[in-house]
């Protein structure tokens, strides 16, 4: 079991107090003379955050931007790596396949790729999701909006943030002048046992440039904490599982003039998992046993775009961006089984979501003067179609299903075993968003407003297909269409107190309100899934988008060399969607097993925190780092917590680097998670103890000013600490035993890069 650490609270807090402390410190310990300029400090030699600029439609206070160096650098290669060295107060919720922001998950936060939006589909009879169809080699940044601003621009989705993903462009393969350049990485992880590698080449002749990048990884189960390899509930070692993935991208561009762009993309991604299933499913005198019992997941993504840039600064336009694409989506949930007691014989499914979308994404900006005021002015659209559709098809050894439409006897476990069937009717998705968003500067830019507003309608209409209508929940015709328009203001003041101050330079005082909303998915609209004799798993077509209402307030300061920022949040949620049992078992007779789920909108909810970051290169060659992060959630209809919410973090970290070589030492630290609720079945949800990890990574470049060639060592969590992610754990009653749902003990990480 892991240990508790009662104390590491007030630790985390303490280092809180350290990076806040850390200018006043600074200042004490320098000179009064004027401090070294930047170019003492070796800096692009070591991680610094911030030192790009985030996509134009997440810009902000609250967003951060990990540039492709960064991720080489931290060896960051998914979004868990992320959340556990570079930005605390996020993690990627492996239960239902998504990221975590503020506290909120799943369908609440949204995830682009080059502008565009990734769909969260759910597949009903698993409550699963999977929102990270990429692959981390093929990116160029990687910007990460907190809270819900997002949603002035980015639109529906964006309630407790956004991850915006962009892919790499020949210009990030391509330097030093030349016409061509090539990037090659290849490593070993023991987190997952997996190799990885990964090749990009891109070239310019004339006004055309080209880029072609692949990347593959192969792998088995990630690891854990957990050592008793039992069969069944005891078992607190992972299932044997394997898996592949592969990507591709392609891009063409071509120049027209200085101030025309036109490009052609072209990507693939492709992952697939295969489970060896040992824990509660199966049992040795059962009837699914141990080498009998295999699930799997196939996620793959397909993508076509058309773009077109536009630059030319005094014209009518400074610049403007458009994108033409067609996306699909494709997620399989499979189970291939044999029965030994109840219908012996073989059992498997193939349970299939496909999104298909359209979508046309443009935007353009204009500067401009009115008098003493500066303007920015930003505004854009985002129009989409898509057609989702669901079936699972299988196999089993049932009859064909009676007229009274129940099984008995012999055949009475078939009345659980629904097949070939839709559990959700076609749906047609319709999307219209319009935005403008205009940065005013006042007293020669140094007090920034920028009022912004979005439109956003949208609808949801199912279609009859007779996989649906003749599905084994009996559905009474066809439910209704959802549609509902909304408003996503915005409105962000920004004021330097300091400018080219001589010890801390910049002081920027923020604040900002905006609000935000999240359409219910096609799940929690249509799904069925259940019958007459077991149970009922039903959405809700009446459920009205989530939305948020939110603030956040805080200070910036320095640059590069030292510098951070504080910021303190607020949001306020209505219409929160949760699942609930309409109806208990045995009730009416129909349901005897689960009774009848669905969904219902929470009246009000709220999420409040605190989130720090701070770098410091107090010496040639030297830097440290680290980010805070508090947040606290309440259902405030029912006065219970919400077991999304994270505990406190944090992460410290010290580098050391040169031309030749560099290392680093870092710390994740976390809080006791104990605010959480009672969930089904249970006297509350999982309590997660604090813990600490350690990690050290050391880089060498043996002949920097011959070839760039480099290589990497990564140790992670150096002292094998038992520790659990709180919210990577399941909310419910845990089916295995408590360590299974540890997190990775000490792992080793080698990459080796050549780029030219």
């Amino acid at each position: 079991m892991g240990t508790d650490c009662s104390g590491l609270r007030h630790g985390v807090a303490l280092g809180v107090l350290m990076l806040a402390a850390g200018p006043a410190i600074a200042q004490q310990q320098r000179s009064p003379a004027p401090p070294a300029t930047t170019d003492q400090v070796v800096l692009d030699q070591i991680t610094v955050q911030g030192e790009h600029e985030a996509a134009p439609l997440v810009q902000g206070p609250t967003t951060t931007t990990t540039t492709r160096t960064e991720l080489d650098r931290q060896q960051v290669q998914s979004l868990t790596d992320l959340s556990n060295r570079v930005e605390a107060g996020i993690t990627f919720n492996r239960q239902n396949g998504s990221l975590n922001i503020r506290g909120l998950d799943g369908a609440r936060v949204l995830t682009t790729i080059d502008g565009i939006r990734q769909p969260f589909l759910i597949d009903t009879r698993l409550s699963r999701a999977g929102a990270n169809a990429f692959d981390f080699d093929s990116l160029s940044s990687l910007d990460l909006l907190r809270g819900g601003s997002g949603g002035a621009t980015l639109g529906g989705g964006a309630l407790g943030g956004a991850l915006a993903v962009r892919t790499l462009d020949p210009e990030d393969i391509i330097r030093n002048g030349r016409s061509y350049g090539a990037l090659a990485k290849t490593g070993y992880d023991s987190t997952d046992r997996a190799w990885f590698g990964s090749a990009a080449a891109a070239a310019r002749m004339g006004g055309t440039s080209v880029l072609l990048q692949a990347g593959f990884r192969n792998g088995h189960e990630i690891d854990n904490r957990g050592s008793l390899n039992s069969i069944g509930a005891t078992r607190t070692a992972p299932n044997p599982a394997d898996f592949n993935q592969y990507s591709f991208l392609g891009k063409l561009y071509q120049q027209l003039g200085e101030a025309h762009r036109f490009g052609l993309t072209a990507e693939l991604f492709k992952r697939a998992d295969r489970v060896q299933t040992r824990t509660s499913t199966v049992s040795l005198t059962g009837n699914f046993r141990p080498g009998s019992y295999r699930t799997g997941e196939d996620v793959e993504r397909n993508r076509v775009s058309l773009t077109y840039d536009y630059r030319q600064p005094g014209g009518f336009l400074d610049e403007a961006h458009a994108n033409l694409y067609w996306q699909r989506l494709k997620r399989n949930d499979l189970v291939n089984a044999w029965r030994y007691t109840s219908i012996v014989g073989p059992y498997a499914r193939d349970n299939e979501n496909e999104e298909n979308a359209y979508g046309f994404n443009a935007y353009g900006v204009k500067s401009f003067q009115t008098g003493p005021a500066s303007h920015r002015l930003t505004f854009g659209t985002e129009l989409r179609m898509s057609t989702l559709e669901q079936y699972s098809s299988g196999v089993d050894n049932c009859p064909p299903r009676p007229a009274s439409g129940s099984y008995t006897g012999a055949f009475t476990a078939c009345n659980n075993l629904f097949t070939n069937q839709a559990d959700q009717p076609k749906v047609d998705g319709r999307l219209v968003g319009l935005y403008v968003h205009d940065e005013i500067g006042l007293l020669d830019n140094r007090l920034r407003l920028t009022p912004g507003v979005r439109f956003d309608w949208y609808e949801e209409k199912p279609q009859q297909t007779p996989a649906y209508s003749l599905g084994g929940s009996r559905p009474a015709g066809l439910p209704p269409s959802s549609s509902e328009s909304g408003w996503s203001p915005r409105i962000r003041l920004e004021y330097d107190v300091l400018k080219n101050a001589p010890l801390v330079k910049d002081v920027t005082l923020f604040a900002q309100w905006a609000k935000s909303f999240r359409a219910p998915t096609a799940d929690e609209l249509y799904g069925r899934f259940g019958g007459p004799s077991t149970y009922l798993r039903t959405g809700n077509p009446l459920l009205r988008p989530e939305t948020g209402s939110g603030v956040d307030a805080g200070v910036r300061f320095g640059d590069k060399q030292l510098g951070g920022s504080v910021t303190y949040f607020y949001t306020n949620y209505r219409n929160f969607i949760e699942q609930l049992q309409t109806q208990a078992p045995g009730v009416g007779g129909l349901y005897p097993q689960g009774g009848i789920t669905s969904y219902r909108n929470i009246p009000r909810a709220e999420i409040s925190g605190v989130e720090a970051t701070m770098q410091y290169a107090f010496a040639p060659n030297w830097l440290v780092r680290g980010s805070f992060a508090y947040t606290r959630g309440k259902n405030t209809t029912d006065h219970t917590y919400l077991n999304s919410i994270p505990p406190m973090q944090g992460i410290v970290a010290i580098a050391y680097g040169t031309e030749v070589w560099g290392a680093e030492l870092s710390t994740k630290l976390a809080g006791r998670r104990d605010h959480v609720a009672a969930t089904a079945g249970t006297n509350a949800g999982f309590k997660a103890p604090g813990y600490a990890i350690f990690n050290a990574s050391a880089w060498w470049r043996p002949l920097p000013q011959i070839a760039d060639l480099e290589l990497q060592l990564g140790v992670y969590n150096i002292f094998d600490r038992k520790y659990f992610d709180a919210a990577n754990v399941p909310t419910g009653v845990l089916a295995q035993a408590r360590d299974y749902y540890s997190e990775p003990g000490r792992t080793v990480k080698a990459t080796l890069k050549y780029q030219f």
